[in-house]
Order: C-alpha cells, then sequence, then structure tokens
C-alpha cells in the first residue's frame, strides 16, 4: 500500500500504473493527483468521500492518495559497484530512512537480512519517501554467504576498534555493511568483510543511530567518488 501522491508518483515512474489508485474527492484539485488521474487507467481509480476514507485506509485523508501495487522483485544476477547491507535493522522508521539515504547517494542494490523490517511496510515506504523505487531491494538475505562471494572490497561499519572511515579507500566497487544499534553486525558477517571502519566521534557524546551513521559512510563513498574524478 502506496501513501500519498509523492510515493505514488515515483512508483508511476519507474514502473507504470498501480493495480488501484484510491483518491479523496476533496484531493481532486490538487496538481499532483491530477496528474496522477490522468497517468493512471480510469477503470483502476476510485474516488471516495472523506468520510469513506477510513473504510480503506488508516492514514489521515489529508494524504489525498494511496495506491495498491505489487512490491517490485528484481532478479539478483550480479552484485552492483555500490551496494549496502542491512543487518538486523528492526526499526522500520531507520530502515525506511536508510534506504532515502542509499537512493540520494547513488547506491544500486541493498541487502537486507531477515532480521530486518519488510522494506514494504506501511512505515518504511512513508520514511522512504519513494526511494524504493531507485534502488534494487533483496530481502531475507544469508549476508555471510552473499559476502563470501562479493569480489568488491566489503566495509563493516563497527562502533569501536576499526579502521578512521576517513582513511580507507571506499572507491567502487565496494559494500558498506551496517548492523543494529544494539548488538551491531554479527561476528560472521564482520569476520567475512574486507575491512572494518569506525566513524571519529571526537565529541562527548559517541553514538549514532544506523540511519545516521549509514548516511556518513555512504556520503564518504560520494566525496572519495567526486575527488577521484
Amino acid at each position: 500500500m502506496l501513501e500519498g501522491e509523492h510515493v505514488i508518483a515515483a512508483y508511476c515512474e519507474r514502473y507504470g500504473a498501480p493495480e488501484t489508485l484510491i483518491v479523496v474527492e476533496s484531493a481532486l484539485d490538487r496538481d499532483g493527483i491530477r496528474k496522477l488521474l490522468e497517468t493512471v487507467p480510469a477503470a483502476r481509480c476510485l474516488v471516495v468521500t472523506e468520510s469513506a476514507w477510513p473504510e480503506f485506509a488508516q492514514f489521515p485523508w489529508g494524504l489525498g492518495a494511496m495506491a495498491v501495487v505489487t512490491a517490485p522483485r528484481p532478479e539478483y544476477r550480479e552484485s552492483a559497484g555500490f551496494c549496502l547491507l542491512l543487518d538486523g535493522i528492526q526499526d522500520p522508521g531507520n530502515v525506511g530512512s536508510i534506504l532515502r539515504t542509499a537512493a540520494a547517494a547513488g547506491v544500486e542494490q541493498v541487502f537486507l537480512s531477515s532480521q530486518c523490517a519488510f522494506a514494504w511496510s506501511p512505515k518504511v515506504l512513508r520514511a522512504g519517501q519513494g526511494a524504493h523505487f531507485h534502488l534494487q531491494i533483496f530481502e531475507d538475505i544469508d549476508l555471510v554467504e552473499w559476502a563470501h562471494g562479493y569480489r568488491g572490497t566489503l566495509v563493516a561499519a563497527v562502533a569501536a576498534e576499526g579502521e578512521p572511515l576517513f582513511g580507507v579507500d571506499l572507491m567502487p566497487p565496494v559494500a558498506i555493511a551496517i548492523g543494529n544499534e544494539g548488538a551491531g553486525l554479527s561476528d560472521a558477517l564482520r569476520s567475512a568483510a574486507t575491512r572494518s571502519v569506525t566513524i571519529p566521534m571526537p565529541g562527548a557524546f559517541e553514538s549514532l543511530n544506523a540511519a545516521a551513521a549509514t548516511a556518513v559512510c555512504l556520503f564518504e563513498c560520494v566525496r572519495q567518488r567526486i575527488s577521484a574524478k
């Protein structure tokens, strides 16, 4: 279930019309809603009143639209030049924020372990703001097995005792592995990594959440790519 015109528009741009588009009547004068209605065949559209909206959705009618789609399931052939591994990140908001950051940084493929939050849940989709449709997302992946077959540099982000992030070569092909805030990366995945890095934190409060740590690591990859041009 996609919520809001922005996310639905991102899906349509990448994959075409959704199976069903539901629009609240009071939002028909919005430019974004009108564009969606022009994109989706009339037979797949349903316009409902504000009072009827709760029968279809659990979120406020002010978002204007919702859509039913089939979650994209890309076929895995080989690893891309810029990958992200998520190990046991269970908070939907964090997963969504991480996917949004990954799309902005130019990550091509994201691999989620079976302990991660479902990538297509409403909370993850809401936090992702359409990022899902700019990434290849693979779920329920045995990350250790994947790591053993990876031919690039697999970099494990760890809270302490890794090499300082900003001194490590992160040029592609590279994959960044991020663990959850409590346990971090599994020992097996950390052992499978080519290198381990730690974000230098000179402040008195030595803590970043998983989404913030991911952003720092991914955009250090971006910085190095730009500097190399």
